[in-house]
């Protein structure tokens, strides 16, 4: 599901021209220790080219294997928008799965007027990591803000 609105709120800087919201429930896991793409996106085109994208993302992820790691990141387009380990990180430090809360936010600057598409990204660093686990539905928010 995605819910648009587009309204200029004030004038000036750091005002918020639009924002764009979208949900996903599908829970997805994956041995990969490279990033793959979560079906978590959304798109935005921004109104000028030095305008910011504020991206914020929250879902469940985690790992099943004891000492291993779910990283998850964000992308714009083909782009870790953070380092190898992203953004986030939920740690299996025990025995059985371990499943958290996973909260990202970044402020973009994609420098263009073309359409931005933001996707949630993860990777284990061994065993089996996986997104919107344990019947969370993840959601990710963007939002245009004035130079």
């Amino acid at each position: 599901e995605t819910i648009t609105s587009s309204a200029v709120m004030g004038s000036g800087m750091g005002k918020v021209l639009q924002a764009v919201s979208a949900t996903n429930a599908t829970e997805q896991t994956s041995t990969s220790t490279s990033f793959v793409a979560s079906t978590l996106q959304a798109s935005i085109t921004p109104s000028s080219n030095t305008n910011k994208i504020l991206i914020m993302i929250s879902t469940g992820s985690g790992n099943n294997t004891s000492g291993q790691h779910c990283y998850s990141t964000i992308y714009r387009g083909t782009t870790n928008l953070a380092g190898s380990n992203g953004m986030n990180t939920q740690y299996q430090g025990g025995t059985g799965e371990h499943y958290g809360s996973t909260h990202m936010s970044f402020l973009d600057s994609p420098s263009s007027t073309d359409e931005q598409t933001y996707t949630l990204y993860y990777r284990a660093s061994g065993g089996t990591a996986k997104v919107n686990s344990s019947g969370i539905t993840g959601t990710i928010t963007l939002q245009e803000i004035t130079a």
